[in-house]
């Protein structure tokens, strides 16, 4: 069985930073592209940022220039840093990862619970 873990999610003033923490867990065998999404009340899921296991990154435009993606392949984890927050980034960020899990055929996208990231104006 394979787990991701979010952490890091609070309430944050406009200007501030936060830094989010997805960890997976259990039986991989191996961990592909890992990635952030986000969901704000009333809309749909979009994705923030993406990074693969060789760390190419990309990112909506809308978080351009503020927002980066990292990751520790030894650890299983993926870091978003989020910067000059805005209020219109208040939204439940959920992690993504594609993992083959160990003695599986293929791999397959696992999503983590959601942390809820509030910027105050």
């Amino acid at each position: 069985q394979v787990q991701l873990v979010e952490s890091g999610g609070s309430l944050v003033q406009a200007g501030g930073s936060l830094r989010l923490s997805c960890t997976a867990s259990g039986r991989i065998f191996s961990i592909s592209s890992m990635s952030w999404f986000r969901q704000a009340p009333e809309k749909e899921r979009e994705l923030v940022a993406t990074i693969s296991r060789l760390t190419d990154t990309n990112y909506a435009d809308s978080v351009k220039g503020r927002f980066t993606i990292s990751r520790d392949n030894a650890r299983n984890t993926v870091f978003l840093q989020m910067s000059s927050l805005k209020p219109e980034d208040t939204a439940v960020y959920y992690c993504n990862a594609n993992i083959r899990a160990t003695g599986a055929a293929y791999s397959r996208n696992y999503w983590g619970q959601g942390t809820q990231v509030t910027v105050s104006s």
